[in-house]
C-alpha cells in the first residue's frame, strides 16, 4: 500500500486517467472527488464486498441447481 499525505485542494493521478481530488476535510472525514472514464467502476469498499459476496452466492446456487439437473 502506498500512503500519501494530501491537503484540501490537492490531487493525485492514477494510471494517467483517474484523478482523485481532496475536496474537504472535516474532523475525521475526508471528502474525495474522483474523475475517471465511465468504463472504470468505482465502489465504496463495503458495497464492493457486498456485490462480491452476492456474486459468490449466486454462483454456488447456480452450480447446485446444475448438479441437481444432472442427477
Amino acid at each position: 500500500m502506498l500512503a500519501l499525505t494530501r491537503r484540501k485542494g490537492e490531487s493525485l493521478v492514477i494510471n494517467n486517467n483517474i484523478q482523485m481530488d481532496i475536496l474537504e476535510i472535516r474532523g475525521d472525514q475526508v471528502k474525495i472527488g474522483i474523475s475517471a472514464p465511465k468504463e472504470v467502476p468505482i465502489y465504496r469498499k463495503e458495497v464492493y464486498l457486498q456485490i462480491e459476496n452476492e456474486n459468490k452466492e449466486a454462483i454456488s446456487t447456480e452450480a447446485a441447481e446444475a448438479l441437481k439437473k444432472l442427477f
